[in-house]
């Protein structure tokens, strides 16, 4: 009666630790790609939903002066999929800051959703002035971008944050310096 027990016992320990040796290895494996990321991209987030944001208030620079339709207006660009849980998120905030900023405001949506958008966007940041920014952020979708369009500079950038107001004073800002 005991030796049923006893192996019964040790198939079961060997299935716990088989189980703990795999789990282990595809959590090891799967973490290798996810830092590789957010060491070449800053804004890149293991937790696209966490409240701490790798894009807020990053620094730098499209890559020059915008094209001359968006000058004389601060300029939001939307890094936008259609299957993209961040830019849902973020929607209702989109929608509220066109109403609020409408003709004060350019509005740019880049497409990530698919080839045959990704192509439209890229022909449509390229007549813009924003490839360079593009090319760099083409995988942020849920971000949201403003651009001061004289300069290019990078005004704040967020992925996945619907706070109103953060893009409020920001815009705000920039609006009463023209």
């Amino acid at each position: 009666m005991r030796k049923p027990a006893l192996w019964l016992s040790l198939c079961l320990s060997s299935l716990v630790l088989t189980l703990s040796l795999v789990t282990a290895t595809t959590l090891n494996t799967s973490a290798t790609p996810n830092s590789a990321i957010a060491q070449t991209n800053p804004c890149a987030s293991k937790n696209p939903c966490a409240s701490k944001n790798p894009c807020a208030s990053k620094q730098g620079n499209v890559g020059g002066p915008l094209a001359k339709q968006l000058q004389g207006k601060p300029v939001v660009v939307d890094i936008y999929a259609s299957w993209c849980a961040g830019c849902k998120n973020i929607a209702p905030t989109i929608s509220q800051l066109k109403q609020q900023y409408a003709g004060k405001v350019h509005f740019v949506v880049l497409d990530m959703t698919d080839k045959s958008t990704i192509s439209k966007a890229e022909a449509t940041a390229k007549q813009l002035g924003l490839s360079q920014f593009l090319a760099a952020n083409k995988s942020q979708t849920g971000s949201l971008t403003i651009i001061d369009p004289a300069t290019g500079n990078i005004l704040a950038q967020h992925r996945n944050n619907p706070n109103k107001s953060t893009y409020t004073t920001v815009l705000d800002q920039a609006l009463a310096k023209k």
